[in-house]
C-alpha cells in the first residue's frame, strides 16, 4: 500500500478527505510509537510508506504504558480533533494500518498493546439485526 492508498483508506474510513486524514495518520502513529518498543515501532515503520516511517521514529526502546483514555486524549490532542472523533479517526488508521502489515506483524503488535486499544486494530461491524 502506498501513501496515497493509506492516506484514502484513513480517509473513507474516518469520513474525511485524505488531504485532512494526513494530520490524523500522523498524530495516531506518533502516539502508538510511544506504547510499543523501539524495536516494534522500527519494524512496523520498515512495512509502512516511506512518508509514515518518521511518525513511528523512536530513539528509546521502551514502552510508555498507555490506556485507551491516554491514548484517544493523545490523538486528539495531536490532530486538533474534538472529543467525539479522536476513537473514529484513530481506529481508521489502525484498522488501515492491519491491513498493510503482514498478519504476523499485526500479531506483534497487538502482543505489546493493551487489550482497549488492541479493539481499534479491527473494524466495527455496522449490520443491523440478529
Amino acid at each position: 500500500m502506498n501513501y496515497a492508498e493509506f492516506l484514502e483508506a484513513v480517509g473513507k474510513r474516518a469520513g474525511m478527505p485524505a488531504a485532512e486524514a494526513a494530520k490524523i495518520v500522523g498524530a495516531t502513529l506518533t502516539t502508538l510509537s510511544e506504547g510499543v518498543s523501539g524495536g516494534e515501532a522500527r519494524y512496523l515503520a520498515t512495512q509502512l510508506p516511506e512518508e509514515l516511517r518518521g511518525y513511528l521514529h523512536k530513539e528509546v526502546d521502551f514502552a510508555e504504558r498507555l490506556d485507551l483514555v491516554k491514548f484517544l486524549h493523545e490523538v486528539g490532542v495531536r490532530a486538533g480533533t474534538d472529543e467525539e472523533r479522536p476513537t473514529e479517526c484513530a481506529r481508521a488508521v489502525l484498522t488501515t494500518l492491519r491491513e498493510a502489515v503482514s498478519p504476523e506483524d499485526v500479531e506483534s503488535l497487538e502482543s505489546e498493546l493493551p487489550k482497549d486499544i488492541r479493539r481499534l486494530l479491527h473494524p466495527v461491524a455496522r449490520g443491523v439485526g440478529p
